[in-house]
C-alpha cells in the first residue's frame, strides 16, 4: 500500500512489552511460545492495511486477558496511548482468573462484537483467523485430540468459529472476512470426517 507509514519505536516498544509479558508463557496443549501468535496476528492486520495502532493491539490483544486483567489495561493505556488501549479492550472477553464459564464467556463477546468499531473487528478477525488456522493445521496432523485443549466440546467451538466470521464477515477487510470464512468451513468439514 503506497504511503502507509512502516511500524515505528512505539511498535518495537510493544513488542519487547508482549514478549516480556507472555515470556512464559506457551499456547495451550503445545510447546509453541505465546509470542509466535502475537506475531502471526500482528502480521494478519497489518497484511490487511493495519495502521500503527492496531499492530500494536494486535501485539498485545491478549496481555489484559492473560496476564493482568485491569491493571494491565490501564498499564497499557499509559504506555502506548487510549486508542491502543481502546481496542485491547474490545478484543477481551475476561478481566478475571479464573476466567467465567466458557460458553457465556462467547455469548458475551459475540454480542460485543456486533458493535465494535472497526479497528476491534480487523484485530479479532486476525486473531480468530489465526486460531482457526492452527487448529485446523492441528487437527489436520494431530487428529481429534487438539479438541482436548478447549474448555468446550467440538460443536461450541466450531459455532464459536462460525458465529464470529458472520458477524465479521461486512465489517472486515473483504479478503481477511474471505479467508476467514474458508478456514472455518474447511475446519467444520475436516471436524466431521475426523469424529
Amino acid at each position: 500500500m503506497q504511503g502507509a507509514r512502516l511500524p515505528g519505536r512505539r511498535f518495537r516498544d510493544a513488542l519487547r512489552y508482549a514478549a516480556r509479558v507472555h515470556g512464559g508463557q506457551f499456547r495451550k496443549g503445545t510447546g509453541r511460545p505465546y509470542v509466535g501468535h502475537l506475531l502471526g496476528v500482528t502480521s494478519i492486520v497489518l497484511t490487511h492495511g493495519g495502521d500503527e495502532d492496531e499492530a500494536i493491539a494486535a501485539l498485545l490483544h491478549d496481555a489484559v486477558e492473560d496476564q493482568g486483567g485491569k491493571a494491565r489495561l490501564r498499564e497499557i493505556r499509559k504506555k502506548f496511548g487510549a486508542r491502543v488501549a481502546r481496542i485491547v479492550d474490545g478484543c477481551t472477553d475476561s478481566y478475571t482468573e479464573p476466567k467465567p464459564p466458557w460458553l457465556a464467556r462467547k455469548k458475551k463477546y459475540l454480542r460485543h462484537l456486533r458493535h465494535a468499531n472497526s479497528s476491534v473487528c480487523l484485530v479479532s478477525a486476525a486473531d480468530k483467523l489465526y486460531n482457526a488456522r492452527e487448529t485446523l493445521n492441528d487437527l489436520r496432523f494431530e487428529g481429534t485430540k487438539v479438541w482436548e485443549r478447549f474448555k468446550a466440546a467440538k460443536k461450541q467451538v466450531l459455532w464459536y468459529y462460525r458465529e464470529v466470521e458472520k458477524i465479521l464477515r461486512h465489517k472486515c477487510p473483504r479478503a481477511l472476512a474471505g479467508e476467514l470464512a474458508g478456514v472455518v468451513t474447511e475446519l467444520e468439514r475436516l471436524a466431521k470426517i475426523s469424529v
